[in-house]
C-alpha cells in the first residue's frame, strides 16, 4: 500500500465514530449529508442533519436524555423511578430507550391518532402506554395534562413537560447547533426544520444565530397544514388563531407557543407553509433520488429547504453554493406496516 493511499485510509478510520458508553453515548454526533438533487436544483448546498441515525431513531432522543438529566440533576427522581411524558410518539421512543438504560420506568401518554406502529413499538420497548383521545390543550383531558396527572399521583416519578421543559431547548443549544456549526466549518447561511416542542427549532437557532451573528444566518419555520405558527409568525406575533384542519404529518405543527419556543420567537425570519401534497411528493424523491427512506416529518423539512433556498435566492447570485441545513429528524419505518 502506497503513502497516499495508508493517508487516505487511515483519515477515514480515525474520522469513524468511537467506542461510545452504552446507548446513552451513542446520542447525537450524526451525520451532515450532502443532498444532491436538491442541491443541484437549487444552486445551494442543502444538507440535511441525519437524526434518524441517533440510536433511537430519531432527534428525540436528545431531547429525551435532557428532560431526564434535567430531573436527575434537580433531585426529581431517584433510581427506579418512573418517567411519565405525553408525546405524539419520537419523545416517547427516545424517553422509552434512555430510561431502558438508566433503570427507570417509562409511561407514555399519547394521542390516539398515532400509528399502531408507534404503539406497538414503546411497547415493545417496556413503556406503559395509554392513547388517550385527541382535544386541544385548554381541555383537561388533553394527553399531556394526562400525564401529568398520572406522574403525580405516583411516588419517585416524574412528568418530563416535553414542551415547556427548555432543558429540551437547551439540548439543540449544546449538541445539535455546535455540531452543524462543525460539521459546515462554520459555513452555515440558513437553517430550517418543523416545531413540536420548539426545541430543535429554537436551540439550534439560539445557537446558530449567537455563533455566526443574528444577520448571518436565516431561521425558517417549517408549518405543516392544521398548525398555526405559519401565521402566527406571518402576522408578525399578532395573531394566534385557532387550530383547523389537518395533515398526514405525525409529532409537528402546534397550537400554542410553548416555553420552548417563546425565547426565540425573535430569532425566526420567515415562516414557510408546506401543504401536504409537497410532503409526500418529497418523501418519494427522496427515496428515489437520494436513497435516503424517510417520515413525512423529515420529508416536509426538505420541503422547506428547497423554499428557503428559492426565497434567499431570488436576484442573488451571491447564495450559490451557499449552505442552508434542514433535520432529517426520523425515518419512515414507524410508520408503514411491513410485511
Amino acid at each position: 500500500m502506497s503513502l497516499r493511499a495508508f493517508s487516505r485510509l487511515y483519515t477515514t478510520v480515525a474520522a469513524a465514530q468511537r467506542i461510545t458508553d452504552g446507548f446513552i453515548g451513542a446520542i447525537g454526533n450524526t451525520p451532515l449529508i450532502r443532498l444532491k438533487k436538491l442541491s443541484e436544483e437549487t444552486g445551494s448546498e442543502i444538507l440535511a442533519k441525519a437524526e434518524f441515525m441517533n440510536p433511537g431513531g430519531s432527534v428525540k432522543d436528545r431531547a429525551a436524555l435532557y428532560v431526564v438529566k434535567d430531573a436527575e440533576e434537580r433531585g426529581l427522581i431517584k433510581p427506579g423511578g418512573t418517567v411519565v411524558e405525553g408525546t405524539a410518539g419520537n419523545t416517547g421512543i427516545g424517553l422509552a430507550h434512555v430510561c431502558r438504560a438508566k433503570g427507570y420506568k417509562c409511561v407514555i401518554y399519547m394521542p390516539n391518532t398515532q400509528s399502531q406502529e408507534k404503539i406497538d413499538l414503546l411497547r415493545m420497548l417496556g413503556a406503559e402506554v395509554y392513547p388517550v383521545p385527541a382535544v386541544a390543550f385548554d381541555n383537561p383531558d388533553n394527553y399531556n395534562h394526562q400525564a401529568a396527572r398520572h406522574a403525580a399521583g405516583l411516588e419517585n416519578a416524574v412528568w418530563t413537560n416535553q414542551f415547556d421543559n427548555i432543558a429540551n431547548r437547551r439540548a439543540h443549544i449544546e449538541t445539535t447547533g455546535p455540531e452543524i456549526w462543525e460539521q459546515t466549518e462554520g459555513r452555515i447561511d440558513g437553517f430550517t426544520c418543523s416545531t413540536g416542542t420548539g426545541g430543535t427549532l429554537a436551540g439550534t437557532a439560539r445557537f446558530l444565530k449567537e455563533k455566526a451573528g443574528k444577520e448571518n444566518v436565516k431561521i425558517f419555520i417549517a408549518d405543516p397544514p392544521g398548525s398555526v405558527l405559519f401565521g402566527y409568525f406571518k402576522s408578525g406575533g399578532k395573531n394566534l388563531a385557532d387550530r383547523t384542519g389537518s395533515s398526514i404529518t405525525e409529532g409537528i405543527g402546534q397550537g400554542r407557543i410553548t416555553d420552548n419556543l417563546a425565547p426565540d420567537v425573535d430569532l425566526i425570519d420567515e415562516a414557510l407553509h408546506i401543504p401536504d401534497e409537497d410532503t409526500i411528493l418529497m418523501v418519494y424523491r427522496l427515496l428515489d433520488e437520494e436513497g435516503i427512506y424517510v417520515g413525512a416529518s423529515s420529508a416536509l423539512n426538505a420541503v422547506a429547504a428547497v423554499e428557503m433556498a428559492k426565497k434567499l435566492g431570488t436576484g442573488r447570485n451571491w447564495l450559490e453554493s451557499k449552505n442552508l441545513a434542514t433535520a432529517i429528524p426520523d425515518h419512515l419505518q414507524k410508520y408503514v406496516v411491513l410485511p
